[in-house]
């Protein structure tokens, strides 16, 4: 609610529907004026764009529900930046509610819009669900783009699905229009997300990358123009692992090698160090130097696969580059060494929270929930690493997710730590406040 109130210059309270109703009843106009927070189309906008921009996706539908009881007229513009929001925040029924309601206020989806549903399908891993929106265009006769052949085919990519992907390129290649970088991404996603995995998945990854090589431009023609409008970038749209980094600066990210960066990824997930290494042959031969993104990956593969020492080699190599480290590459060192939970990785773990935290390098709230959530899972041991973390985060006045706090608070309480532990009432307290901004949500005793 204080959220909401602050994103507009007035006041209005959100989410609570009847309350609403009750209020603009009972005070005067000009106390309602005060208290709103957004009068027009044109302003909900702002907001729903203010909201998508924090990453608060789950308040978009509290926004749309105050809009419909002030009586204003969503525009096919508010249409599209609800589903972009919801799209960037992975949450499919908001989508598709918002289609739907964008069709019951008159809008028929053009493609742009059709695009962003076959996307968050992808980010959900519901390729049959993508594909049933593929079929919609053509029933409603919108015509796809070559961005929509792109988007099914990481979609279906994403949920591993290797015979519809191979069916989208056939079609791609039918029609005369060659393969680009993302679809070379899309097949190594498939070849890697596929259930069970073949036995030379990893071969084919690196066929994939050397046949990437003579990529041709797909055409994208179309729907670019508002994808840059909206600050929907390709690899997001198309839900590629560096989708959150493309707009980071400082080299963070070579654009030019996304099939590598995609192909470095699958070998982390995979945790298959030999394939990892003969792709950085490749990039030494072509002349080209590993980026963060990919270092990043190479620290993650060893690590997973149990190679502490290479792992952290690969970090005080780039450290000893004098480069700027950005807190991902600390970040994926943590959380790397963490894997296993053995000793010797959770000293390194917490000593390379210790020199971040010297070098006045911050975990940002995600990364700090992400490695809580991480650290909390560790059954034996001081929970040291876990507490470092949780007062890392404290002493920057940052309250982790939901879901680390409840694992923290879990830890702590397996541990048989006294009720009146200061830590725990902490604990016990931040855990309290995030369960009743969360309806439906159980306290686990």
């Amino acid at each position: 609610m204080r959220l909401l109130q602050s994103i507009y210059r007035h006041h209005k309270s959100v989410g609570g529907a009847l309350g609403r109703r009750f209020f603009v009843t009972s005070v005067g106009a000009e106390e309602y004026a005060r208290r709103n927070y957004a009068n027009n189309a044109s302003e909900y906008n702002t907001v729903v764009t203010s909201l998508t921009s924090q990453r608060r996706f789950f308040l978009l539908r509290d926004v749309y529900d105050d809009m419909m009881l002030d009586g204003v007229q969503p525009t096919r513009d508010l249409f599209h930046s609800l589903i972009v929001g919801t799209m960037k925040g992975s949450r499919l029924q908001d989508t598709f509610f918002f289609r739907d309601q964008m069709k019951a206020n008159g809008f028929l989806p053009d493609v742009a819009v059709y695009n962003y549903l076959i996307s968050v399908c992808g980010k959900c891993k519901n390729s049959d669900q993508a594909i049933r929106i593929f079929e919609e265009m053509k029933k409603y006769e919108v015509k796809p783009n070559g961005q929509t052949y792109v988007c099914l085919l990481n979609a279906c990519g994403a949920a591993g699905q290797l015979d519809p992907v191979y069916a989208i390129v056939r079609d791609m290649t039918a029609a005369g229009a060659g393969l680009d970088k993302f679809c070379y991404a899309g097949l190594i996603t498939a070849h890697t997300n596929k259930i069970p995995r073949a036995d030379d998945t990893a071969t084919k990854i690196i066929e994939l990358v050397e046949q990437s090589k003579g990529w041709s431009s797909v055409e994208t023609s179309g729907n670019n123009a508002e994808n840059e409008m909206m600050g929907v970038s390709k690899e997001e749209l198309y839900n590629l692992p560096t989708a959150e980094y493309v707009h980071r600066r400082g080299g963070f990210l070579n654009r030019l090698l996304t099939v590598y960066h995609v192909a470095f990824h699958a070998c982390a997930e995979l945790k298959d160090v030999q394939a990892m290494e003969t792709l950085l042959e490749m990039l030494k031969k072509d002349r080209k130097s590993p980026d963060v993104y990919i270092v990043m990956q190479n620290i993650r593969c060893y690590l997973h696969s149990g190679d502490i020492d290479n792992g952290h080699k690969v970090f005080e190599d780039y450290i000893c580059s004098e480069k700027f480290p950005p807190a991902e590459l600390y970040a994926t060192l943590v959380e790397g060494a963490m894997f296993g939970y053995t000793p010797k990785g959770m000293q390194l773990a917490q000593d390379t929270l210790v020199n971040m935290n010297s070098r006045n390098i911050f975990l940002s709230p995600r990364m700090g929930s992400d490695l809580l959530l991480v650290a909390a899972g560790e059954k034996s041991g001081g929970y040291t690493t876990a507490n470092y973390i949780w007062d890392l985060m404290q002493a920057r006045k940052i309250t982790p997710s939901l879901p680390a706090v409840e694992a923290y608070y879990t830890g702590l309480k397996d541990r048989e730590v006294p009720a009146d532990d200061p830590r725990l009432v902490v604990v016990s307290r931040a855990y309290d406040n995030l369960l009743r901004g969360r309806p439906g949500a159980v306290r686990q005793q």
